[in-house]
């Protein structure tokens, strides 16, 4: 049986791990179909929620309306809050100071974090939307009690976060994770970002959508099994490379496909996973389900104040 150790667990603080914080915090997840929000605990349950659809707009602060409209549809708790979290489709600048989603054209170089905190009145935390639910998945979820790990968003498209020794990663300019752009098919399909064989031109909803037809909820088996090959391929890699034990992945495409998924991911990390320390290396589908992302905007909020359990 594979254990937290094995997958990776920081052994430095693990009272750090369990200890609740009392914070609760004001939540959002931004995604070009839809906004959402919650109030969240320290424990990292859901206390209240709602979403809408992202306003179809050319005018910026119309969608910042339905966010704060969203804040208000909580009730009183919200103005409670000590705290504001933020995850987000990107680009975006280095600590989330402005946003330019590529589903909300309406934003554009964004001063998201600025107009937050100035309608809320807390402070305000920004940063990738895969980022966020590695961090929730370490702190409530697939990934707790493991200090190394990617955590995965497969769905229109695909990014990352990693955690390494209990910290996430975060580069040169707050991108560090984005496995959705390394090549898993060489010379393949023109990908989003304008290079070629990204494991996001060739397994995201939209480069499944592109080729079949069709949405990917109704894809073939065939086109199951590949993604979760391709999925695999690109995680035996960071695996490779990272000396990590776990992929933890979430989003529609990859919750939605299921079983035969998981499966074909797995076979693949099984046969290319193979130096002594990335052997073994195992994917799951994220615990939280679809409450990763409000989960993981809480995540981010506390990560950065130095008050998340799994995170020290």
């Amino acid at each position: 049986m594979t254990t937290p150790a094995d997958l990776g667990a920081s052994p430095a603080s693990p009272e750090n791990r369990t200890r609740p914080t009392s914070t609760t915090v004001l939540a959002f997840d931004i995604g070009g179909t839809k906004l959402a929000a919650a109030l969240v605990s320290g424990e990292g349950r859901i206390l209240a929620r709602g979403q809408c659809p992202t306003p179809r707009t050319d005018d910026p602060d119309e969608v910042l309306a339905a966010l704060l409209a969203l804040a208000a549809g909580l009730g009183p708790g919200a103005a409670a809050a000590e705290v504001c979290g933020i995850g987000s489709g990107g680009p975006m600048s280095a600590g989330g100071e402005t946003l330019s989603p590529v589903h909300i054209p309406a934003w554009r170089d964004f001063p998201l974090r600025r107009r937050m905190e100035e309608a809320t009145g807390v402070a305000v935390f920004v940063d990738n939307d895969a980022k966020a639910v590695a961090l929730a998945e370490g702190w409530v979820g697939a990934a707790s009690g493991v200090g190394a790990y990617i955590g995965m968003v497969v769905s229109t498209g695909i990014g990352g976060g990693i955690v390494l020794d209990g910290r996430l990663l975060e580069g040169r300019s707050g991108n560090a994770g984005h496995i959705g752009h390394v090549i898993v098919e060489p010379g393949g399909r023109a990908c989003f970002c304008g290079g070629r064989g990204c494991l996001e031109g060739e397994a995201s909803g939209r480069a499944i959508e592109a080729v079949t037809g069709r949405p990917p909820a109704e894809a073939p088996a065939a086109v199951v099994a590949r993604t979760g090959t391709l999925v695999g391929r690109a995680v035996a890699s960071v695996a490779n490379l990272l000396d990590l034990g776990l992929a933890v992945v979430a989003g529609s495409v990859a919750l939605g496909f299921g079983a035969p998924f998981f499966a074909a991911a797995q076979a693949e990390i099984d046969a290319l996973a193979r130096l002594d320390f990335s052997r073994g290396a195992l994917v799951r589908p994220a615990g939280l389900g679809g409450d990763a992302p409000l989960v993981g905007a809480a995540a981010v909020a506390l990560y950065r104040l130095g008050r998340l359990p799994c995170c020290p």
